[in-house]
């Protein structure tokens, strides 16, 4: 089935995340916002994994857990819709999420903070087990050991803590809890940043092995251009907030269309020092502008070196340019 035909299994429309700034201690008032995710349009497919790359602070990880409805209200106001499987997830309560729990999971950056340190391995791959009751008595350790041997852990250490492992073991146990209540879709929230370079491939490895045999469907964050390139079917870029390129991975490297996009893949590292001399380099001017009060029009015109009149009245939209590659420009 072609990816025009496939059904999302995600699909998120004008999704915006804005996190209020109140003055007062006592009464309180709002006084602004900061529009961490202002308004962006993704259908992710079922077994695909869409790789979602940006500057740090343009929305990323924000992105991700609001997919999952992670915020508190009264913490972040957001709007648009997230709908799965026919429903919207930000319309729900928390007692109305919790049966979507089980298919929606988040694998986050940093596995030593998200791993409790007073917890065995053991305790803590089997409390979603035990939350969501999918086994009972011996059963439970029986599939956390089956989880650990499916992440490349040995069950022996299945009484060990935390910080009796190396980085890359606590990112796989990381996986196994994610994978506990076999999920449909993992939000994969820069997974391989805080892991040395010679385990961020293992770590890259193992999640195509699971999604395979899983038939698992990813959102990859990472701001590592070339590992998205290597584990990502499409790729979207982001700016400030917004979407400004969406393609396939081979596409948006080999043919970027967004000056934005141009710049950023200018700046991946080339091994080879003779390409590396040769090519290139776009350098952009200028700092991000500050999502507390984004720029009118195009979000991007401030650093970028071709923005004419109209970039800074007219906010672009995310134009299809064939092929299914997408780009938010006036001047494509």
């Amino acid at each position: 089935m072609s990816e025009a035909t496939l059904k999302p299994l995600l699909d998120v429309r004008n999704l915006k995340v804005h996190f209020p700034i109140y003055k007062g201690a006592i009464f309180r008032r709002q006084v602004n916002s900061v529009k961490a995710v202002d308004g962006i349009d993704l259908e992710i497919l079922p077994g695909e994994t869409l790789g979602l790359v940006g500057e740090s602070g343009c929305g990323k990880s924000t992105t991700g857990r609001a997919l999952l409805n992670l915020y508190e209200k009264g913490i972040a106001n957001i709007s648009g819709e997230v709908v799965y499987e026919g429903v919207d997830l930000t319309q729900l309560s928390h007692k109305e999420l919790r049966k979507y729990r089980q298919k929606l999971q988040i694998i986050f950056q940093d596995p030593y903070a998200s791993l409790n340190p007073r917890m065995t391995v053991g305790a803590i791959i089997s409390e979603p087990i035990r939350i969501f009751k999918l086994a009972s008595g011996p059963d439970v350790m029986k599939r956390v050991r089956e989880l650990m041997e499916l992440v490349g852990l040995s069950p022996s250490m299945v009484r060990r803590y935390p910080h009796e492992f190396s980085g890359g073991q606590r990112q796989r146990i990381g996986i196994a809890r994610a994978l506990a209540l076999e999920p449909d879709f993992i939000v994969c929230d820069e997974p391989i940043s805080a892991l040395d370079v010679s385990i961020q491939a293992q770590v890259m490895n193992l999640m195509q092995d699971l999604q395979k045999k899983l038939n698992l469907t990813y959102l990859f964050i990472a701001h590592d251009l070339a590992a998205v390139r290597h584990i990502s079917d499409r790729v979207a870029v982001m700016y400030l907030g917004r979407v400004v390129e969406l393609a396939a991975a081979d596409d948006i490297y080999k043919n970027p269309q967004h000056p934005y996009t141009k710049a950023l893949i200018s700046a991946v590292p080339v091994p080879d020092p003779t390409r590396s001399g040769s090519r290139g380099r776009t350098v952009l001017g200028g700092e991000v502008p500050s999502p507390l009060n984004p720029p009118t029009g195009c979000t991007f015109h401030t650093r970028c070196p071709l923005a004419e009149a109209r970039c800074k009245e007219e906010s672009p939209t995310l134009r299809t340019m064939g092929d299914g590659h997408k780009a938010a420009c006036h001047l494509i």
